[in-house]
C-alpha cells in the first residue's frame, strides 16, 4: 500500500495566501503575501505534494490566478494539485500546460456531467473529484449552494466513470479546528471503492494519525491548512510521524 499523503494547502485570493472560515469570503485571514515562498517552505519541510485552491476562480467560475499557479508549479519539485473554478476543457488543458499535476473538479461534477466525464475520459488519473458536503448533500459554487445530490451517490457514479481519487470536505468542520469527520470520509471511500483524501477539520497531529490508521478503508491522505498556519500542527513532525 502506498503511504498516507499529507497535502499542505495554499488557498489563493487576490494573489495572497489566505484561509476562509467555512468558505465564507467575508471571514478571511491573510497568512502570507507570497504563496510561492509558502509552497517552497512546505517542500523544504518534506512535503511530497502541494494542494492549491484558486478561491477567486471558485467564485468566478473559471480559473483566475493562472500566472501565480504556474509560478508555484514550476518553483517546487513535487506535484501540485489545484481546485477552483474548473468548468471547461480549455481550462483543464491550460492548467496542465502550466505544470499542475492533478486537477480538482468540484461544482462541475454536479452541474456539468458531460464535461466531467470528458475530463475523466481524457485525464482520469490526473483528476480528483472534490466532494464538499453539507449534512450529507453536495454543496457547489464555493459552498454558496447546496444540491439535492447525496455525497455517496455522486462518488459511486463518478467512480464508475473513471474517477480514481476523491477529496471529501465536511463543510461544518472546515476551518473550525474541530477534527475531521472520519466516518463520513470512510463511507465515501466505501461507496466509491477508490481513494479519498480528507479535507476540512484536521486540527492536531492525532487527527492525521487517526486518518492514516484507516488507510486500509481507502482514506489515502489529508489536506491540512489552518492548523499548519496557526502552528497547531508542525508539518515536518507530521510528515515524519504519519505514514
Amino acid at each position: 500500500m502506498s503511504s498516507f499523503t499529507i497535502y499542505p494547502a495554499i488557498d489563493i485570493r487576490g494573489g495572497r495566501c489566505v484561509r476562509l472560515i467555512q468558505g465564507d469570503y467575508n471571514q478571511e485571514t491573510v497568512y502570507n503575501d507570497d504563496p510561492v515562498a509558502v509552497a517552497k517552505g512546505f517542500v523544504e519541510q518534506g512535503a511530497q505534494f502541494v494542494h492549491l485552491v484558486d478561491l477567486d476562480g471558485a467564485k468566478a467560475g473559471h480559473p483566475v490566478n493562472h500566472e501565480l499557479i504556474g509560478r508555484i508549479a514550476s518553483s517546487v519539485q513535487v506535484p501540485v494539485q489545484l481546485g477552483g473554478g474548473l468548468r471547461t476543457l480549455a481550462d483543464v488543458e491550460q492548467l496542465i500546460g502550466l505544470g499542475v499535476s492533478r486537477l480538482i473538479i468540484g461544482t462541475a461534477a454536479i452541474e456539468d456531467r458531460a464535461f466531467t466525464e470528458a475530463v475523466l475520459g481524457t485525464y482520469g488519473d490526473r483528476v480528483a473529484i472534490g466532494i464538499d458536503a453539507r449534512n450529507g448533500y453536495v454543496a457547489t459554487r464555493g459552498w454558496l449552494e447546496t444540491s439535492e445530490v447525496k455525497a455517496e451517490e455522486l462518488a459511486k457514479e463518478l467512480a464508475a466513470k473513471g474517477a480514481e481519487t476523491f477529496i471529501f470536505t465536511d463543510i461544518s468542520r472546515d476551518g473550525m479546528m474541530q477534527g475531521p469527520n472520519i466516518e463520513a470520509i470512510a463511507s465515501i471511500a466505501k461507496a466509491s471503492g477508490q481513494g479519498v483524501i480528507a479535507s476540512g477539520g484536521v486540527t492536531v497531529l492525532d487527527d492525521l494519525i487517526r486518518l492514516a490508521e484507516r488507510q486500509s478503508e481507502g482514506i489515502s491522505g489529508a489536506i491540512v491548512g489552518k492548523a499548519i498556519y496557526t502552528g497547531k500542527i508542525d508539518l515536518q513532525e507530521a510528515l515524519l510521524k504519519v505514514r
